[in-house]
């Protein structure tokens, strides 16, 4: 069965950096279009990055472009966040997502993507 694991989290202070990896097991990873979404306590899950797995087009969500940097590497199977210049606003559980295979349409929205991991938690101390 598909399994998205996710590792990196922890508490950071507000500027600091962290990156977090997600190992993807159970799929053919080249060909899945990976994301990255968080929730924060009382809050919906949102966007916040995606990688099309043709051609490595991202997307980021305005609060994060050019902090975040969404990447990926096939070989192996593994997609990463790395986080820079963190805010208090983005501690959140962090998931990473998979899409159906060779999906490249709709990557922003959460209802896209097929597989899930169970998270991981980033606390920006102020």
């Amino acid at each position: 069965q598909v399994q998205l694991v996710e590792s990196g989290g922890g508490l950071v202070q507000t500027g600091g950096s962290l990156r977090l990896s997600c190992e993807a097991s159970g799929l053919t990873f080249g060909t899945y279009s990976m994301a990255w979404f968080r929730q924060a306590p009382g809050s919906e899950r949102e966007f916040v990055a995606a990688i099309a797995w043709r051609g490595g087009a991202t997307y980021y969500a305005d609060s994060v472009k050019g902090r975040f940097t969404i990447s990926r590497r096939n070989a192996k199977n593994t997609v990463y966040l790395q986080m820079s210049t963190l805010k208090p606003e983005d501690t959140a559980a962090y998931y990473c997502a998979a899409a159906g295979a060779m999906v490249s349409d709709g990557l922003t929205y959460h209802t896209t993507y097929r597989y899930w991991g169970q998270g991981t938690q980033v606390t920006v101390s102020s």
